[in-house]
């Protein structure tokens, strides 16, 4: 079972004070219960502390995640953050233990995610001349000169904790900045010291609130950029919007679909990060992570395109199978809306070639747009009929396209035996098998971090709920697992599916992912907390990736007749039993299964287990 905190103030270590405060303060106002924690020499304070509490007092409030690995704690707190969008937060060692962190911090930073993430830090008196100073060799190794420079970059705000009195300041206005656009990671840290201090009962007593510390509120557009987009929108003969990821404010995903309606507004997913749309609005024409050639061959038509919370609309160098551009043509209007950082500011080198550059809120701005273009056209239907069964026949066509992969029939490879089946056909079959389980669309969740099928899983799985899948959001591998650990536990906290929990989460990764994510500490932590997930492994015998990218340069050069194995990015010739790994990780807890020959059996037979089936 988790570890519970109590509470209940009481006088002693600053922790008393910075963890009660979270849980009886914090908790209340922004909803944080849930740690997921790394200790070290420098939480001593902290560990005392919540024994002590917990033998007096019981147990309460805020759950502690023993989590192995630091990659996966943040991963796990980013999961419970997108699922419950309320902030999680994480406890790491020092230096080391920040660093640990590793490509989390990415995901954490790109996908936006809210985790308040806490690191103490070496002693800095090395005498005795206070409690906590350095008694450990590792306290001279630890001592860095700029520890929080190691994630300043990725944060939305850090701060050192240099005193108890100021800490309700501190981690108030980290919770604040953290939850407001574009919402992300904070980091906090202070010394070890600091933690052991004594402190006054006066101030354990003094009333502390969040009512004045409020994340800011949604942004809307200046009238006149609502009325200059109404305008254009209304005059176009060929609109397109693009959005990526506009469906982590579910509030927004309806706006954009009544827009849609109410123009015959086609819409394109690039890079998709988030459920932003149904599968079955007759609008979708489809998605693409923009490799060449897969753009909509609407872009080049197009004469005005709404990009709405998009990470990238299109490449400018990407070139369609004629060798035109895909990209807009040069009288296009283009108008960029984001809810929280439409420069891209976190980025070395971005543009778009816009017309209009504007922060707004996704939801607001499309109601206010749609109001526009009602109050304009008086109520009178203007959405050009030929348009709207134009797209539609686009949208049927991309739908018929999914459905021909699923069913493409299974061919012999040279050595006589039946040939892998495709992502297609194991994507399909999973859908298939979970409608067929009665596992209900809300109670089901997919976490799709399959990279070189990052598409073909999301198209594939036809999602129809705002949240039915999330993502990563960011580039760095190894999010899945630690990411289905904090979706179960933010699931139950959300009440999900049948007001519980999730019935089912499901963590689709390739084998290189799988590695990535540390199995062995997830499956640990997915038993230790009774978190149980599907995961299927997407096996391509090593990295798909990096040889994809070496093809995208050099298609014709001697890489390109190179074997994995001989391209040094193979897991061959004996490739991992990665199901083992995870019934190795949880004692047994997990089952494994390495299903190469009927995948609609086996995973209508995972889905039951998982689901809770006898």
């Amino acid at each position: 079972m988790p570890t519970i905190l109590n509470t209940e103030p009481i006088v002693g270590h600053w922790a008393a004070l910075g963890l009660g405060l979270m849980a009886a303060n914090i908790r209340t106002e922004v909803g944080i219960t849930h740690v997921f924690v790394n200790w070290g020499s420098d939480h001593p304070a902290m560990l005392e502390e919540l024994e002590r509490q917990r033998e007096t007092n019981g147990s309460h409030a805020l759950t502690i995640v023993t989590s192995p690995n630091e990659m996966v704690a943040l991963s796990a707190a980013q999961g419970y953050a997108q699922v419950t969008g309320k902030p999680a937060a994480v406890i790491v060692h020092v230096d080391v233990g920040t660093q640990a962190l590793a490509g989390a911090v990415h995901n954490a930073d790109r996908g936006r995610a809210p985790v308040l993430i806490y690191a103490g830090a070496s002693p800095f008196t090395t005498d005795g001349e206070l409690k906590g100073s350095r008694n450990e060799w590792n306290h001279w190794f630890q001592d860095v000169h700029d520890q929080p420079a190691i994630v300043r970059q990725y944060m939305r705000y850090t701060a050192q904790i240099s005193s108890p009195a100021n800490l309700p300041h501190v981690v108030r206005r980290a919770l604040q900045i953290a939850t407001s656009e574009p919402k992300g990671p904070v980091y906090l840290w202070g010394r070890r010291e600091v933690m052991e201090q004594e402190i006054d009962q006066s101030l354990m007593e003094r009333p502390i609130t969040l009512a004045k510390w409020p994340s800011v509120e949604p942004t809307a557009l200046p009238s006149t950029a609502t009325r200059r987009i109404a305008s254009a929108l209304l005059a176009a003969k060929s609109p397109l919007l693009i959005t990526s990821h506009l469906g982590r404010n579910h509030a927004a995903c309806q706006e954009l679909v009544s827009l849609s309606l109410l123009l015959a507004l086609p819409i394109f997913l690039t890079c998709p990060s988030a459920i932003n749309v149904p599968a079955s609005h007759p609008y979708l024409v489809g998605s693409s992570y923009l490799v060449t050639g897969t753009h909509t061959p609407l872009l080049k038509s197009a004469d005005v395109i709404l990009v709405i919370d998009a990470n990238i609309a299109w490449f400018p160098m990407n070139k369609d199978k004629d060798g035109a551009h895909e990209r807009p043509n040069d009288t296009a209007q283009v108008f960029v809306i984001d809810s929280g950082d439409p420069l891209k500011r976190g980025i070395g080198m971005h543009h778009e070639e816009a017309d209009l550059v504007c922060q707004a809120d996704a939801a607001v701005a499309l109601a206010q747009i749609q109001g526009a273009v009602t109050a304009v056209a008086d109520g009178v239907a203007f959405a050009p009929h030929e348009r709207a069964e134009r797209i539609r026949k686009m949208h049927d066509s991309w739908l018929a396209q999914l459905r021909d992969a699923e069913s493409v029939p299974l061919s012999l490879s040279s050595s006589g035996r039946p040939a892998p089946y495709t992502t297609p056909q194991i994507v399909g079959a999973l859908r298939t098998a979970i409608q067929a389980s009665g596992v209900s669309r809300e109670g089901a969740l997919v976490l799709n971090e399959a990279l070189s099928n990052y598409d073909l899983v999301c198209s594939h799985m036809q999602p129809e709920i705002s949240g039915e899948m999330i993502f990563s959001g960011g580039s760095s591998l190894g999010w899945a697992l630690g990411g289905g650990i904090g979706a179960v536990l933010g699931g139950r906290v959300a009440k999900k599916g049948k007001g519980t929990e999730y019935e089912l989460v499901t963590s689709i990764v390739g084998d290189g992912t799988f590695l990535f994510c540390v199995p062995a500490s997830a499956f640990w932590m997915a038993r230790r907390y009774q978190t149980p997930f599907l995961t299927i492994v997407l096996n391509n015998g090593g990295w798909k990736s990096p040889k994809l990218s070496m093809l995208r340069i050099h298609p014709q050069g001697p890489g390109s007749r190179a074997v994995g194995d001989q391209l040094t990015v193979g897991f061959g010739p004996d490739c991992p039993d990665y199901s083992q790994i995870a019934v190795a990780a949880s004692s047994g807890w997990a089952m494994g299964t390495q299903n190469k020959c009927r995948p609609r059996g086996g995973r209508k037979e995972c889905a039951g287990v998982v689901g809770g089936d006898d």
